[in-house]
């Protein structure tokens, strides 16, 4: 099955949600053995109120264009969270999401936007394109997520690091981070909603090809179609240099800016995370200098 952003992933993401869900549990009775569990074709569409047929249709990819009104009954049907179904339309109406977004720009971060994370001085930021590639960070965001990388690769395209490869095939990113696995089921997920967002984007295709082959364990995952527009949390760090501690961590998504996000961590007061925080922010201060200094892109 070809699951590229915007090749054939609309029926793999309506089969995940509806082998999910039991007769039980929307209130169907249920007749004979089942080969597969979760809910019938035709048990999917008599509650969204559509006919099977059409249904089939629309997840076997021979229906373009369904209305925003059978969209939202199947969301219903499906019991999908806020996220979700806004997944599900862009999926299910691609080329009205291409309509409502302008066509993306090479990535680089603003000028503004760089100078807003130089300004943050005691907080680790970094600006993120829509394919997680680093396209700028303050000296304690990397030093936060990526201190063994060079500070300068965000200004050489083709070094960028991008923060989801080095989840999963960086051992010092995987170190990073003392549950693991929870970052990885964000990170995916995250990746999905963005490239429902962006299904004609080439590089983030390949991006997510890559990371299948050489990645079994995000194959796994993202055959599982998670999704979710990351906007805020908790990561719970194991930092090589100042040890254990948690980070309530922001995603700011930029507006006509492509899909670019600034992600921000910060630390509540009188806890391990101000004092780590604190440390890396000393420890990296040349002296008579700010303590933080972004990496600016020419």
């Amino acid at each position: 099955m070809d699951d590229r952003p915007g090749a054939g992933t609309l029926g793999a993401f309506l089969r995940s949600r509806r082998s999910a869900l039991t007769p039980d549990e929307v209130g169907l009775r249920s007749y004979g053995a089942r080969r597969v569990p979760g809910l019938r074709r035709e048990e999917l569409a008599q509650l969204a109120g559509v006919s099977a047929t059409y249904y089939t249709r629309l997840e076997q990819g021979h229906s373009a264009n369904a209305s925003e009104g059978v969209i939202d009954a199947i969301s219903r049907a499906l019991r999908l969270n806020d996220d979700e179904r806004a997944h599900l339309h862009d999926l299910a109406r691609p080329s009205a999401a291409s309509r409502r977004r302008r066509p993306p720009r090479p990535d680089h971060a603003r000028p503004g936007t760089v100078a807003l994370i130089d300004a943050m001085g005691a907080v680790p930021a970094v600006v993120m394109g829509r394919r997680s590639d680093v396209l700028a960070w303050n000296r304690l965001g990397h030093l936060l997520l990526a201190g063994h990388l060079d500070p300068t690769a965000p200004s050489r395209p083709a070094d960028r690091p991008n923060l989801t490869r080095m989840l999963f095939l960086d051992p010092h990113t995987r170190d990073l981070y003392r549950d693991w696995r929870s970052e990885a089921t964000l990170a995916v997920a995250s990746l999905r909603f963005i490239a429902a967002q962006f299904p004609d984007d080439r590089e983030l295709a390949e991006l997510i090809g890559d990371l299948v082959v050489h990645s079994a364990e995000f194959a796994a995952l993202w055959a599982r179609q998670p999704v979710q527009k990351c906007v805020t949390g908790t990561k719970q760090f194991h930092h090589p240099e100042v040890g254990e501690f948690d980070l309530a961590f922001e995603v700011l998504h930029l507006p006509e800016a492509g899909g670019q996000r600034i992600l921000t961590h910060t630390a509540y007061p009188s806890t391990s995370g101000e004092t780590a925080l604190s440390l890396l922010a000393g420890a990296s201060a040349p002296r008579g200098s700010s303590p933080v200094l972004s990496t600016r892109l020419s």
